[in-house]
């Protein structure tokens, strides 16, 4: 049924949970995976007349590169262990849900799992929500993995 999943991580802990889930999920499919994340542009906050050079900004591009380049390798180590089929996509300069969404219709993946900490109220609202933005938008099924409750 499902046979190409969407894996979204930032690296962070809560992330992995998705990760763990969806690459277990995709070994008892027989299914493929493709690993994404995504980098912000550079934030462009200008104080007392300061402006970002060119050269600050390319730093700044270098080290996201290099940061997500290191979570996917991570996450692709963690599936050949596992003989899941997987790939890697680094969307940089874009916002996380756009990334997703865009890449689960592009790459025709037929299903994405994600995190969410399950925030509701006022601070899902101030905090935003990656996952709401990507259920909102997404034509793609969508399983969401609840972070456990701490004891």
């Amino acid at each position: 049924m499902y046979t190409h999943i969407l894996v979204p991580t930032d690296g962070s802990e809560l992330a992995q949970n998705g990760v763990d889930h969806a690459l277990s999920l995709a070994k008892a499919l027989g299914s493929k995976v493709t690993i994404i994340t995504a980098t912000e542009p550079f934030p462009y906050i200008y104080s007392d007349g300061w402006a970002p050079s060119t050269e600050d900004i390319q730093q700044f591009d270098e080290r996201q590169d290099q940061a997500a380049a290191e979570i996917l390798a991570k996450i692709k180590v963690q599936a050949n262990a596992m003989d899941v089929p997987a790939d890697t996509v680094h969307s940089p300069k874009e916002r996380a849900a756009s990334a997703i969404v865009e890449t689960a219709q592009r790459l025709g993946c037929n299903l994405i799992v994600m995190s969410s900490h399950g925030r509701r109220g006022i601070v899902r609202m101030l905090l935003g929500s990656e996952t709401s933005e990507v259920l909102a938008n997404s034509s793609v099924p969508v399983l969401v993995v609840r972070q456990a409750p701490k004891q």
